[in-house]
């Protein structure tokens, strides 16, 4: 395979999953410290303690190789309540990510910023959360204040990461914080999400010149079977998954299930569809889809898909799904469509010897090789995750790193997948 020069090679992380020092650093109460304390949950309290040991982490990265690092910022690290004015940011939580974006740029790494990865500030659920529009403006001050600490320094913004998981998981089933199972009274979260991700892309434009995207988390929805019913359900579930949170991000307006779900005011779709530099692609499996039993609550029924083998989560490993996803975009946005960044892709195994996760990033990186080749501009490959870590409803029970994390005593293993992206990252040099 061969990447054109400067393609981007990087690892992704998020605040809750690594950071731990929940109560350090004057960090206010996030939605998943209060989702964790109930019903004996395992916990993000220590996680991977990144907040101690960052520098010991960014020394993996250089050694790893990579060109960027993609993190999250704890938006309660920055502000404890989720509002207020400047002066009330929390100064020591902006410290601890100066110290981080200049240790990275000390290595020649690339600091990729994303301001939300799911640890909502308690105090803004307390009024609703992403089901209060006012949410969306409490996201662009946060923005603000953020890219008024870092914009002279961090290479990539991404507003939101996975809007759909956060929605569904979140506010529609009550798998994950701050767990709500609304269904399609869900829907107000989608919206209110992209119209804070419109919003804060304005508030940085006027902070960095450095470009700015949005991380979505895309899944072919594959019919199994061939009934015009099975075709149906397959593409309404395409418009809830992927088309909801593309077609108004590139100035299309929602499919048309979401109009008598959301309150869409004037003006909304066009700060939405504020241009971005890029689209960030999370990529894990396709999604089966055949026609719903008579009296189901959803328009779609959500089955395995046969014949595959399959990760320590159950997820199928498909990494043509990945070439389809990548096409298929470029087929339904064409020109308006922007280039890409693959902003996670990766895959849960036991073991440092993990031999199945490098089958997994081969082939996944083949099949960005091979989308490219048929026209799709991707940019860059960004391996979720370089640590095991806190998998959100999973616990610790789910292990997507490069690099083993022993929770007991926090000794970090570089795994065989660690040195096989080294060597990749290498050889494409």
């Amino acid at each position: 395979m061969r990447f054109p020069e400067g393609f981007t090679w990087g690892v992704s992380t998020s605040s809750y999953q690594i950071e731990g020092a929940v109560k350090e650093g004057g960090r206010g109460t996030s939605i998943w410290d209060t989702f964790t304390q109930q019903g004996g949950r395992a916990t993000g309290d220590e996680a991977c303690d990144h907040y101690h040991r960052y520098a010991e982490d960014v020394g993996l990265m250089a050694d790893l190789g990579i060109d960027a690092y993609r993190f999250s910022v704890s938006w309660p690290r920055i502000q404890p309540e989720g509002k207020g004015p400047a002066s009330s940011v929390n100064q020591e939580g902006v410290a601890f990510y100066d110290r981080l974006v200049d240790a990275l740029l000390e290595r020649g790494i690339d600091p990729v910023l994303t301001l939300f990865h799911w640890d909502l500030p308690q105090a803004l659920e307390d009024q609703g959360g992403w089901l209060n529009r006012d949410t969306a403006h409490r996201f662009a001050e946060y923005a603000d204040l953020v890219g008024a600490a870092l914009g002279d320094r961090v290479k990539l913004w991404i507003t939101l990461n996975e809007p759909f998981i956060h929605m569904t998981l979140g506010y529609a089933t009550g798998e994950h914080a701050p767990g709500h199972a609304l269904l399609f009274g869900a829907l107000p979260a989608a919206h209110h999400q992209l119209l804070g991700h419109g919003l804060a892309v304005q508030a940085l434009r006027a902070r960095t010149t450095s470009p700015i995207t949005i991380a979505n988390n895309y899944s072919p929805a594959w019919p199994q079977g061939g009934t015009d019913a099975d075709l149906a359900a397959a593409a309404t579930y395409h418009a809830l998954h992927n088309r909801m949170f593309t077609d108004p991000l590139l100035g299309r307006g929602y499919p048309k299930l979401a109009y008598e779900a959301i309150d869409l005011r004037d003006g909304d779709l066009d700060v939405i569809a504020s241009p971005i530099d890029f689209l960030g692609v999370n990529y894990y499996n396709p999604t089966g889809v055949q026609a719903p039993l008579p009296g189901a609550p959803l328009p779609f029924d959500l089955v395995a898909l046969d014949g595959y083998p399959t990760t320590d989560f159950g997820w199928p490993v498909v990494p043509d799904g990945l070439r389809d996803l990548l096409v298929g975009l470029l087929t339904d946005y064409g020109d308006a469509l922007p280039p890409i960044y693959i902003t996670e892709s990766g895959c849960a195994y036991e073991g440092v010897e993990d031999p199945q996760r490098v089958a997994y990033l081969d082939g996944h990186i083949a099949a960005v090789n091979a989308a490219m080749t048929a026209g799709v501009d991707v940019r860059g490959y960004f391996v979720w995750s370089l640590l095991d870590n806190f998998e959100w409803a999973e616990g610790y029970t789910k292990r997507f790193g490069l690099v083993h994390v022993d929770f007991d005593t926090q000794v970090r293993t570089p795994k065989t997948s660690f040195a096989w992206y080294r060597d990749l990252i290498r050889a494409s040099r």
